[in-house]
């Protein structure tokens, strides 16, 4: 019964995703894209998280962990990059 619920769970994130997606490549504004890519992130890191209760796999919590660093540490560098205009 659970695994059910985390697999329907799973389509109506991923399908959630790709109207971030969508927001990303149409967004007017670079915060607009930012943002949609940070919610990306976060729903796939969900995604991953929730593969691996499915799956008994606790070795997928930890790609979903460095998966959400990356995304964080990107996010951080893109906002730096937008208001500055340079990294250093």
């Amino acid at each position: 019964m659970v695994q059910n619920v985390l697999i329907v769970s799973i389509i109506l994130i991923t399908l959630m995703t790709f109207v971030g997606l969508y927001r990303a490549y149409v967004g007017p504004t670079a915060a607009d894209r930012i943002v949609a890519i940070n919610m990306i992130t976060t729903k796939v890191t969900t995604i991953i998280v929730m593969i691996a209760l499915v799956t008994a796999q606790g070795s997928y919590v930890n790609v979903a962990l460095v998966y959400a660093l990356i995304g964080f540490i990107a996010t951080i560098g893109l906002a730096k990059y937008l208001l500055k205009g340079k990294l250093d």
